[in-house]
């Protein structure tokens, strides 16, 4: 039986640059449709869709429940993937009272997804992170067996026994209030492709004064090739270090202000 996460969409950006990111995308979105009745969103960016051409076909043909998802398609031979436009998209796409900004290569266990979700409907939190700060992430060196078998069992220990313990922070995924995400400046589009983002969203959530709490549990990530929009060889990391750097030293009423100056945002809300 699966979970109901009905109030809840999880907003996923993909761009899918190699094999290994292929399999996470369909691992993560075929572990999500299996275990839960929520609302899912894919954008993809890509000069061509290769989720419609090959990603669909194997989610219908592995899932034992429909596929039933919104998927978006953006032509762009952009080399670059401006990550933080397209979940602010999809923010605005999203109808219910929670968005979770997921990474595609993210598995949690099933009681940190039902822990965020139900933290923010309770109104205990208005962001939750679903992973503790510290040595809580597994890195996974995930093959087309693991995957299958963890898929098919729903065993974490498949994940285990190829995993690497690691640090984890603020990435992977975060469970907002959908108001307050927009209200609080939604996603910084002043950063481009790989960038502290993460940081800059943590640390402005908690200054704005929002109730943001954990999960003091586990975050898998299943590794893949890290090209110029997943590493520090992004050209436009220079900018990116600069913003953080001015935003990391503002206080509330800076950030309000400076939020409230920024012209992409009103592509979305009224300023």
């Amino acid at each position: 039986m699966r979970t109901d996460l009905s109030k809840a969409t999880f907003i996923i950006p993909i761009r899918i640059e190699s094999d290994d990111r292929m399999r996470n995308v369909i691992t993560s979105l075929a572990f999500l449709l299996e275990n839960f009745e929520t609302n899912i969103i894919v954008k993809e960016v890509d000069s061509r869709s290769i989720f419609q051409e090959d990603v669909l076909p194997i989610l219908n043909d592995i899932c034992n429940v429909p596929v039933d998802l919104v998927h978006i398609f953006e032509k762009s031979h952009e080399p670059l993937f401006h990550r933080q436009r397209v979940l602010n998209e999809m923010i605005m796409e999203a109808k219910t009272e929670i968005v979770v900004n997921y990474d595609c290569d993210v598995i949690l266990p099933i009681e940190s997804y039902v822990l965020a979700y139900t933290g923010i409907l309770e109104n205990i939190y208005d962001v939750v992170y679903p992973y503790g700060s510290g040595l809580y992430q597994k890195k996974v060196a995930a093959t087309d067996i693991t995957v299958s078998k963890f898929l098919e069992t729903g065993d974490y220990e498949f994940l285990n026994a190829v995993s690497d313990e690691s640090t984890s922070d603020f990435g992977w995924a975060q469970f907002f209030r959908r108001q307050v995400y927009i209200d609080g400046g939604m996603e910084n589009e002043n950063f481009k492709a790989y960038a502290p983002e993460d940081k800059e969203r943590y640390y402005r959530f908690t200054t704005l004064g929002y109730k943001v709490g954990r999960v003091n549990d586990t975050v898998y990530h299943l590794e893949h090739a890290r090209g110029e929009n997943s590493w520090f060889s992004n050209p436009h990391m220079q900018s990116n270090m600069s913003e953080w750097d001015k935003i990391q030293n503002m206080n509330r009423e800076q950030l309000l202000e400076y939020y409230s100056q920024q012209d992409y945002l009103k592509k979305y809300v009224s300023l």
